[in-house]
């Protein structure tokens, strides 16, 4: 499995996984409310992705959570 790209990527995947978790859903569930597919989500959550600011506005809305919460304190 590919590392993550950067520790900011990672720290943003995880938040988003917790938020996720924290809804009660699984991958398959959480990723048609953020308008993506699965595995696309999945790799953002581990990290493998540096997502645009679209798409960060899609995950953060699709997990109803304030997109500030996913990305507060992140170093490039």
């Amino acid at each position: 499995m590919p590392a993550p790209r950067s520790k900011a990527t990672q720290l943003l995947g995880e938040r988003a996984r917790a938020r996720r978790t924290e809804l009660g859903l699984s991958l398959e569930a959480a990723a048609p409310l953020c308008g993506m597919h699965w595995s696309f989500l999945g790799q953002i959550e581990r990290g493998q992705r540096n997502i645009s600011l679209h798409n960060l506005l899609k995950v953060a809305h699709g997990l109803n959570i304030d997109p500030c919460e996913l990305v507060r304190g992140l170093k490039p």
